[in-house]
């Protein structure tokens, strides 16, 4: 229960992240304006606060794997979002993070 607890918090980590720095992208490249840049602002906000409710207490540990997700989800994101179309160099490298994410975070210790 503990790593899927972790799983989704990495998931709703990336979507408040990516969102928001998608949303401010969105208002200032795109000019739509200051309600999209606000919104964004706060979706970065609370990424923020997500990565404290990890069970894992070592915040070091938290954030290098969150790296491992947060490019992976940013391709993701891009694809769903965007109509961004990866390469295999793309997936092979998310792919390497997200391995990098499940050794960093559930690897056996001890």
């Amino acid at each position: 229960m503990t790593v899927l607890r972790s799983l989704l918090l990495f998931a709703l980590a990336a979507l408040a992240e990516i969102g928001g720095a998608w949303l401010v992208w969105q208002g200032l490249r795109e000019h739509r304006g200051v309600i999209f840049i606000g919104a964004g602002v706060l979706a970065l906000g609370a990424y923020g606060f997500v990565a404290t409710f990890q069970p894992d207490p070592n915040f070091g540990r938290v954030l290098a794997a969150y790296g491992g997700v947060f490019v992976a989800g940013s391709l993701a994101w891009g694809m769903l979002v965007d109509g961004f179309r990866p390469d295999r160099w793309d997936v092979a490298g998310a792919a390497v993070c997200l391995l990098g994410v499940l050794l960093i975070m559930y690897a056996p210790r001890g």
